[in-house]
């Protein structure tokens, strides 16, 4: 699982690199012709916020994989080991219910509803699912990180005990 999960994962952060480079290509395109050939192209501006929401919920699952969110760890650090493992399990816990039912299950709610209804973007005139298929890929690759998380205390714990 752990080889599965590093390939993943080595995979999403090349994605988030090409976004990078494709939304800073976009951004520059755009002020280029914006202010240089004085015709703004009309879809950059579109282009870009999509590529923005991609690098921000796929980020986010990078960064959990990583360990690199944001977080107050002030109580965190001051607890005593078997304490902060326990914590540690609960919000590993926590973390699974929460991109199970809001990323993986609304996600997949929300792109299902932009393919039936057909919603498609102003200027791109692709539809809104592939925006929105970001949303239980990331949530996916949450739940892969916190099942291997899961799986990692559980074994330490047993290593401890015997």
């Amino acid at each position: 699982m752990r080889q599965l999960n590093t390939h993943l994962n080595r995979i999403i952060e090349r994605l988030l690199i090409l976004a990078m480079v494709a939304i800073v290509t976009v951004v520059c395109w755009q002020v280029f012709s914006r202010f240089i050939l004085r015709a703004p192209s009309s879809y950059t501006e579109e282009l870009a916020r999509f590529l923005l929401i991609w690098i921000g919920v796929l980020g986010a699952s990078y960064a959990y994989r990583t360990k690199a969110h944001l977080g107050l760890d002030l109580f965190y650090q001051k607890m005593i080991p078997s304490l902060r493992y326990k914590c540690s399990f609960v919000i590993e816990i926590c973390v699974l219910f929460t991109a199970l039912s809001i990323l993986v299950y609304g996600g997949s709610r929300l792109m299902m509803l932009s393919f039936e209804l057909e919603q498609t973007s102003a200027a791109l005139g692709i539809n809104m699912g592939y925006v929105y298929i970001v949303l239980p890929l990331s949530g996916v690759l949450i739940v892969i990180n916190c099942i291997e998380n899961l799986v990692n205390y559980t074994q330490q714990t047993f290593k401890e005990q015997a």
